[in-house]
């Protein structure tokens, strides 16, 4: 998964307009700041809150004068603040991350309405987004996995290039394809003055990987059964790629 840090300081959120318990405010004023506040067990009443980019609970007692910051716990050792920080916080963040990846400009592999959906960050010359590419075969042509890529220049001078003429073709989507099967040694016709479109494209591309925290390629995501955002940075392993693919 996307580290918290990350997704907490991406995420837009809405500062509590309710009034806080005095308690409560005496901890915000530790540098804390308070989202929202929930139900929590035990007579008690919670509040989300953000401390250095990271989730936080916040617990007032029964009689309103005292305040807890950390988890609680139940009986069977259950982490319930860990539990409401993922529902309430990361999740959502993450979905948000996921609506700025579906807005982008990316190149589609297979079949269009296949149920998973992965977002791939790949440079033309990064030889594990060929690998990548090559391993996700069984699953892209089963119709059951879509690739959705997203170019970006950041292996070597020539990168930028690479994408730009990728992305300049008839057909980007296949002309991605084509290459990728050539083992990246299709010739490609490298525009000499990209269009404007072409560099935003780019450009784009990027920010949305800076963002997302990726310093490689390629920078996979994808959605699990919870509905939560996935990220894994570099080649997957065989464990990692059956999760995010499922069965072939």
């Amino acid at each position: 998964m996307l580290r918290p840090a990350l997704l907490l300081a991406l995420f837009p959120f809405v500062v509590h307009a309710e009034a806080l318990p005095a308690p409560v405010k005496a901890v915000e004023k530790q540098g804390i700041t308070i989202i929202k506040s929930f139900e929590a067990p035990g007579g008690m009443k919670g509040w989300l809150g953000k401390y250095q980019d990271m989730g936080v609970t916040i617990y007032l007692t029964p009689d309103g004068k005292h305040a807890i910051s950390g988890y609680m716990y139940d009986e069977q050792g259950k982490n319930l603040s860990e539990q409401v920080i993922q529902q309430e916080l990361y999740a959502p963040a993450g979905r948000e991350l996921w609506q700025r990846m579906e807005k982008a400009h990316w190149l589609l592999e297979g079949n269009k309405d296949a149920p998973r959906v992965i977002y791939v960050f790949a440079d033309p010359y990064c030889p594990y987004c060929l690998q990548f590419w090559q391993q996700a075969r069984p699953w892209v042509e089963s119709g059951k996995v879509q690739l959705r890529t997203l170019l970006v220049g950041v292996i070597k001078p020539e990168s930028t290039g690479a994408a730009a003429a990728i992305l300049a073709a008839k057909d980007p989507a296949k002309s991605w394809h084509d290459y990728e099967q050539s083992g990246g040694k299709m010739a490609l016709k490298v525009p000499q003055n990209p269009s404007p479109a072409l560099i935003k494209t780019l450009k784009d591309n990027q920010a949305i990987m800076d963002d997302l925290g990726a310093a490689a390629t390629p920078a996979l995501y994808y959605m699990n059964n919870q509905n939560e955002l996935q990220q894994v940075v570099g080649l997957p392993d065989k464990e990692q790629l059956n999760m995010m693919m499922g069965t072939p």
